[in-house]
């Protein structure tokens, strides 16, 4: 990477009337601050993601950079954080990455330029350099929701292993044995880990899941309804479509309506992610539910922990199953909520 030396031989000028351009002082002319601002550019120079991030005082104020604001699911993330950030005598700056590794980076670069104490990020994609300067910078960050492995910060998940095997079980009790998934971005952790828990558990009940039956999403709605459309043009279409998150269930709902079908009369359907209003959908849409608010809570408290000197554990909750019609059959009454 690029240093600040380095830029001060591209613009010609001391290292000094660099630092004063980079902090907007009065003092620098015009000129000079053209061609530092130049020489930043065409190096790619980025000193405030890390070096600014080694500061003594603090501001009170947390970034949160989280994958999708449309996603239901990260809005109610979101607002929980917020939440507790206040209890605790913290404001919050949030920044949307709109699932675009270099929307994230530039929010990233953008929070720590404005002096946040630390980072809360759900990470857009696995191999971001500039998240793991920051982590090696020692600017106090905590994974939420998704993870970089490799990384060493800790981690605030669900866990929805059970809650999948849960479903699969579930399904497999009302007769069904066709079962296809819209995965996430291989990129993401999450991602794999959900499209790798409905194998295991259709390979535990002798289950097959053939590559037909493996959609690829991106956590966004209209991947949800191109997968769909695929798996419903096949000779012998699935039974069950699991979305691996609410945003891509809502496109294979859409799909499916579009030809006329109907859920879970000719083909049922489950999420991952439960929304609150996956129970005013018709039929209610059967999901498994994260304890959305408890991650936000112990993401914050391990944010401040580490800002405060403390080194906080990775925290890993259960996922669990809601059983609604949309599934087929009579929603099981110890396992839902409508």
């Amino acid at each position: 990477m690029a240093g600040i030396k380095d830029v001060a031989a591209e613009a010609g000028v001391s290292v000094a009337t660099v630092s004063r351009v980079l902090n907007s002082h009065p003092s620098v002319s015009e000129e000079a601050r053209t061609r530092v601002l130049a020489a930043v550019e065409a190096l790619g120079y980025r000193p405030n993601a890390v070096a600014r991030s080694l500061r003594t005082a603090q501001t009170r104020t947390l970034g949160l950079v989280i994958s999708d604001v449309l996603n239901p699911y990260f809005t109610e993330l979101a607002r929980f954080v917020e939440e507790e950030a206040r209890a605790l005598g913290y404001s919050v700056i949030i920044g949307n990455a709109d699932e675009r590794p270099e929307l994230q980076d530039h929010h990233i670069r953008t929070l720590i330029d404005r002096r946040i104490d630390g980072l809360l990020v759900s990470p857009a994609d696995g191999g971001s350099p500039l998240m793991r300067d920051v982590a090696l910078s020692g600017t106090p960050m905590v994974f939420v929701d998704r993870w970089i492995p490799g990384i060493d910060v800790p981690v605030v998940r669900a866990d929805g292993t059970g809650a999948v095997k849960d479903l699969v079980a579930h399904l497999h009790g009302l007769g069904h044995r066709r079962l296809a998934i819209i995965a996430g971005p291989a990129a993401t952790t999450t991602g794999n880990e959900r499209v790798e828990a409905f194998r295991d558990a259709m390979r535990e009940l002798g289950l097959a899941l053939p590559d037909a039956y493996i959609g690829q999403g991106d956590f966004q709605a209209a991947s949800g309804r191109r997968a769909t459309e695929r798996f419903l043009a096949l000779a012998q279409p699935p039974e069950v479509v699991f979305a691996a998150d609410n945003l891509m269930a809502l496109g294979a709902l859409d799909a499916i309506r579009a030809r006329g079908m109907r859920v879970p009369d000719d083909i049922a359907l489950a999420a991952f992610d439960d929304i609150p209003w996956f129970v005013h959908t018709d039929p209610p849409i059967t999901a498994i539910a994260q304890p959305t608010a408890d991650l936000a809570r112990a993401a914050v408290r391990a944010l401040a922990d580490r800002i405060e000197g403390r080194t906080p554990q990775s925290v890993t909750l259960p996922a669990r199953l809601v059983v609604r019609r949309s599934s087929g059959g009579a929603a099981s009454s110890q396992r839902s909520d409508r």
